[in-house]
């Protein structure tokens, strides 16, 4: 049975007592893909700041490759490589300056230094623009860099967070490719990101998270069958009367109905069956709608359903 490389038990962060981080468990195992899914603000970023010790946790515990965060931060700091959604390498550096002042951090030197640079610099396709700055490169090549500089000193867990935000889809493309390798090699990798079709293509397990709490964790097919059907999102005036309403929750094929600001989020058993129905009700009852959304089963509208609200919001 596979071990546990990362634990997470009861993590709280609060800022002037307000929670940020509430109450977060969960385990990755090792040579996983897990990803960490939810919209901006939804405590992403900072449980990773907590399990990569940048950030202390106001309570809880968090063990990694068997080594408390709290109490052995250093040993915890050799076994992980940490790659931020903030740039982190220096823009008047050459690509390859700025793997060797970061190996060098990291204790490297020497022959295996500069082995472990060019093996990186090749992982990265960079190897033709090693010696020009980094200021110069698109934001793909940037985001290459600051992986390959995570990289440097091969650790058992690689932290990360929204590594594609503002890349071309070349470089994006490229870097899946880079971590779906790595993966097969045997790293563990945690994933944040809220671009759901990023984490239906790499994550094993996923832990959606609203407001600092997981709200639901499982495999990303898992997570989409719980959906069942399809789900339409029906814009409604504020005049419709609860007569309809009660209507559309008798339907055949719907499932079940819940609200959202001025829609309602219609979950369905079959969507096309009930869009048809729905249609019918709505001539019946001479009721007028603003806007109508079919919303295929994935992510996001798993999402949708859990909380009411978009991913990207």
């Amino acid at each position: 049975m596979t071990k546990n490389i990362v634990e997470v038990d009861n993590l709280v962060k609060s800022y002037n007592g307000i929670p940020a981080v509430n109450g977060v468990n969960f385990a990755i195992r090792q040579g996983e893909i897990f990803g960490l899914l939810g919209p901006n603000g939804a405590g992403k970023t900072t449980i990773i700041s907590m399990l990569t010790c940048l950030l202390m946790p106001t309570s809880g515990k968090v063990s990694i490759a068997g080594h408390d965060v709290a109490n052995q931060a250093k040993t915890v700091k050799g076994s992980i490589g940490l790659v931020p959604q903030d740039l982190a390498v220096y823009p008047q550096l050459s690509a390859r300056d700025n793997l060797l002042f970061f190996g060098r951090i990291y204790g490297l030197k020497g022959q295996q230094l500069r082995q472990r640079v060019n093996d990186l610099l090749q992982m990265a396709g960079l190897n033709e623009r090693a010696n020009d700055l980094v200021n110069n490169f698109s934001g793909g090549m940037k985001r290459r860099v600051n992986i390959a500089a995570g990289l440097l000193h091969q650790p058992q867990v690689l932290f990360l967070d929204e590594p594609t935000v503002g890349v071309d889809p070349q470089s994006r493309n490229f870097i899946f490719d880079n971590i779906e390798r790595l993966n097969q090699q045997g790293m563990t990798i945690l994933y944040t990101t809220h671009y759901m079709e990023e984490a239906e293509r790499l994550c094993h397990r996923v832990a959606i998270i609203d407001r600092g709490q997981i709200i639901a964790l499982d495999t990303p097919k898992a997570l989409i069958d719980s959906l069942g059907g399809s789900i339409i999102r029906l814009g409604l005036p504020e005049t419709t009367k609860q007569t309809f309403i009660a209507q559309l929750k008798k339907l055949p094929a719907v499932k079940n109905i819940s609200r959202q600001d001025n829609a309602l989020l219609v979950q369905t058993h079959h969507s096309q069956e009930a869009l048809v129905q729905i249609i019918q009700l709505l001539n019946t009852a001479k009721t007028t709608i603003t806007t109508l959304e079919i919303l295929e089963p994935n992510l996001e509208s798993v999402f949708l359903h859990l909380t009411g609200r978009r991913l990207r919001d």
